[in-house]
């Protein structure tokens, strides 16, 4: 399976989305400042996934959600409470 995922840090607020095979391990990985991208904001909680058979589909997904403000707001509407 693929993983298209949502994390948020505890200590800013902020927002990240991810594309992996292996969710639990990203996630380790994102919490011990392994990731470029999110190693200052640590620690992360996954809020939101999607996951897929295909690769192409999640990174095609996972592409949608950081370029087009329209799927973000998407996640907005499915999860209110977990984005503000």
């Amino acid at each position: 399976m693929y993983y298209v995922y949502l994390l948020k840090s505890k200590v800013s607020g902020d927002l990240y989305v991810g594309y992996t095979h292996d969710l639990k391990k990203r996630v380790a990985e994102h919490n011990k400042s392994k990731i470029f991208h999110t190693k200052n904001r640590i620690p992360w909680e996954v809020i939101y996934y999607e996951a897929y058979k295909s690769s192409f589909d999640a990174k095609g997904r996972e592409k949608q959600l950081k370029r087009f403000a329209q799927g973000y707001f998407s996640l907005r509407r499915r999860i209110p409470n977990c984005i503000k």
